[in-house]
């Protein structure tokens, strides 16, 4: 055991430099030549495949793993990049185990699916490194759309804009591109700047300039975007994170689990990272689990997540939850947040009540159970903060809190279409912003084309 891993408190370097590097790897090595052939001769290339019907993206999966196999990776790439630009990414982060791979015939039969996700990786990555660019531009248009966020719901609009020789501006917030790619996804998914080699290979189709910094009502308003340009993209994600509604969670050492994450992946150097000695991250779905698993892989001694509902009701997979078993930590259900315990305004634990299902609704049982904890993380999801939006005199209109959009991504304000997770009925996946923003652009290409203005 590494000297420091069991300092009290939040403290930095519990590991080795050797031990940071090895927890960190990445966490589905890719697979080789001839792993990618033998994996491929698995597929049935159903007609009608279950698989491309549960992808997001509608991905022609079949066709895309014959062309591996017969020694084709860049046809395979182009197959993958024609519906999701974001291919690459996509076959890192997705949880394929609940979509593709859930209904590939072979998981059926077998309980051992097509590894589709690694096989999409394998040539996208091929096509990558050789930079192998598909899509020649159209002809400009003298067309302009702005694109609010760099995220992959923006990327994948911008692209699909560019594509048909539009000029597209990003204004993104942060000072990086890539949205949650680039900021809120576990570093072991997304190894070697990834995310960022993925948008200067998306970026470099020509036609698409991104501005850094730049915030919506901050830097600019939503009516100067319609003013000044012919149609608008919202994908800006979403900047709110709910509150945990526990008496005391002002004490110092109550974090963000999406701003742990978040800094975590722009660290240059893990040991610099504090985690606490023991940590409880409240919440059930894909971010809950990212803390949790990153904070042991920090060096923290104990990790514990708690969630109000539950196994069955996770938003996380069962290889998420698998997954953070498998690194020591420890899930417990039908508890929630009532008061975060501090000395000298320090977390020193956090009680928690049971709960228990009444009807349909979700009650508290009156029971209490306290955990020691110096750290308490909050994973109980994100909402939009739609202030920014309402600065610029133009509102649009919302549902439970979203942006409200019709099939094609059109809001109700002319020329101004959404995508992403600001978005209503999103189901907050990288791969279905990817397919909203996709979708989006088509529409705005059929508008600017059709009478000139969106």
């Amino acid at each position: 055991m590494a000297t420091g891993h069991f300092k009290q408190g939040i403290a930095g370097g519990r590991l080795s430099p050797e031990q940071y590097a090895d927890n960190f790897s990445d966490l589905h090595p890719p697979l080789d030549h001839h792993e990618a052939l033998v994996e491929s001769d698995r597929c049935y290339f159903c007609y009608d495949a279950p698989c491309m019907n549960a992808c997001p993206t509608s991905i022609d999966i079949p066709l895309f793993i014959r062309q591996i196999s017969t020694g084709n990776p860049i046809g395979s790439a182009k197959t993958i990049f024609d519906q999701n630009i974001l291919g690459g990414m996509c076959a890192r982060v997705c949880p394929t185990e609940t979509l593709c791979e859930q209904v590939c015939v072979r998981e059926v039969a077998e309980g051992k699916p097509v590894q589709i996700g690694r096989l999409q990786r394998y040539a996208t990555d091929v096509a990558m490194a050789e930079n192998k660019q598909f899509y020649p531009r159209a002809a400009p248009t003298g067309k302009t759309v702005a694109v609010v966020g760099a995220g992959p719901a923006g990327l994948a609009a911008a692209h699909r804009l560019a594509r048909h020789g539009h000029d597209v501006t990003i204004l993104e917030a942060r000072p990086k591109a890539g949205g949650l790619n680039e900021y809120g996804i576990a570093a072991y998914k997304s190894i070697d700047n990834f995310a960022q080699a993925e948008v200067d290979y998306i970026t470099s189709i020509g036609g698409i300039d991104i501005q850094n910094g730049k915030a919506l009502g901050r830097d600019y308003q939503l009516s100067d975007l319609t003013r000044n340009y012919d149609a608008v993209f919202l994908g800006m994600g979403l900047g709110g994170v709910n509150a945990l509604r526990a008496e005391g969670e002002d004490a110092q050492g109550v974090t963000n689990a999406v701003e742990f994450i978040a800094e975590l992946r722009q660290a240059s150097d893990l040991a610099s990272l504090p985690v606490g000695r023991r940590v409880v991250v409240i919440g059930g779905g894909m971010t809950a689990i990212d803390a949790a698993v990153q904070s042991k892989l920090l060096g923290a001694e104990e990790v514990t997540i708690c969630y109000r509902r539950g196994q069955e009701h996770m938003n996380a997979s069962e290889f998420e939850q698998d997954l953070a078993a498998a690194n020591g930590v420890t899930i417990r259900h039908w508890l929630q947040p009532k008061r975060v315990i501090a000395e000298g305004g320090k977390v020193s634990g956090i009680e928690l009540e049971y709960t228990a299902m009444k009807g349909d609704k979700l009650v508290g049982t009156g029971e209490r159970l306290t955990l020691t904890a110096d750290q308490v993380f909050k994973a109980i999801g994100q909402s939009f903060v739609p202030a920014a939006l309402n600065g610029s005199g133009a509102l649009l209109a919302l549902e439970a809190g979203r942006i409200k959009v019709d099939a094609e991504g059109r809001t109700s304000l002319a020329n101004v279409w959404a995508g992403g997770d600001c978005i209503f009925g999103g189901d907050d996946l990288t791969v279905s912003a990817v397919a909203q923003g996709r979708d989006a652009a088509e529409s705005i290409h059929r508008a600017l084309t059709s009478n000139g203005r969106a």
